[in-house]
């Protein structure tokens, strides 16, 4: 089972503000949506039109939140 299935980029953005924060995010993976006036609105803009961002992304999730490698 895809453990992604069901959860939209947004959520997945809020739950790694929630448990990192955007500081922590932007050393993690180094886009400028984390690192300067950083909002949940502008990251979903870039994420939705950048596919290796999101990739990271989500992979930082699995790795970070859901703990799984």
């Amino acid at each position: 089972m895809d453990p992604l299935e069901g959860k939209t980029l947004e959520f997945i953005l809020n739950e790694l503000v929630k448990e990192l924060g955007f500081k922590r995010m932007g050393e993690i993976v180094k886009i400028r949506c984390f690192n300067y006036d950083p909002s949940i609105k502008s990251s979903l803009k870039f994420l939705r039109r950048t596919p290796w961002a999101r990739t990271k992304v989500e992979q930082l999730y699995l790795s970070d939140v859901l703990k799984l490698d």
